[in-house]
């Protein structure tokens, strides 16, 4: 499982360019937000989480269709099913290696976008800790619904469709502890679909991984 995940991120650091390309989404869709609802200080800083956590959601999902694909198309996963690793883990590995390479660069650069939109200095720390449960809920469902459209026709679309609503309830509580005076219940409830999706996410992709391989 270590192999794994640290293959793939010599891989992404060999072909970057999802990894950047999501970044730079992120940090080009939340300036577009401050130029639509005007430069107004307090309508920026009240609407400053928000528009972090969905633009880390959006560019979390740009990689997704080349997490299981390469593999699938040149027989590398069937190598991977067949090495004695439980699908599951083979799941998990991707799952963190998608994190390291997409979730940790958009939890570095959530800061500066929040700066750039007036976030208040006292919610900074909520925020960054609403978003690291909250990045890794998004690899999680998102390895899950590139599993499940691992090989079907029309996968970069299906995966959104798929995908989004699984996140929905993180990304209202992830806000919502962000912004909220008192952060305490949406941190734990953000918590709580952690601990759900940590266990039940690398299983259903593992058994959807097995279905694609056979």
């Amino acid at each position: 499982m270590k192999a794994l995940i640290a293959r793939d991120l010599m891989l992404t650091l060999r072909q970057g360019a999802d990894s950047v390309a999501a970044l730079v989404f992120f940090l080009i869709a939340g300036s577009l937000f401050a130029f639509a609802v005007g430069p107004s200080p307090a309508l920026l800083a009240h609407l400053a989480a928000g528009v972090v956590w969905v633009c880390a959601l959006l560019a979390a999902l740009l990689p997704l269709d080349r997490l299981f694909a390469p593999d699938f198309e040149d027989g590398t996963l069937d190598l991977l099913l067949l090495s004695g690793l439980p699908a599951y883990e083979v799941a998990l590995a991707k799952t963190i290696a998608h994190w390291l390479t997409t979730g940790l660069p958009l939890l570095i650069a959530a800061p500066l976008l929040a700066v750039m939109l007036r976030l208040p200095q006292g919610e900074m720390a909520l925020l960054i800790a609403s978003l690291i449960p909250g990045t890794a809920i998004f690899s999680l469902l998102g390895t899950l619904a590139a599993s499940v459209t691992l090989g079907a026709r029309r996968a970069s679309i299906l995966m959104p469709l798929i995908t989004l609503p699984l996140m929905i309830p993180a990304l209202i509580f992830g806000s919502a502890a962000a912004a909220s005076p008192h952060p305490a219940a949406p941190l734990y409830m953000l918590g709580a679909i952690f601990c759900a999706a940590l266990p039940l996410a690398p299983l259903g992709a593992g058994a959807a991984l097995r279905a694609a391989g056979e």
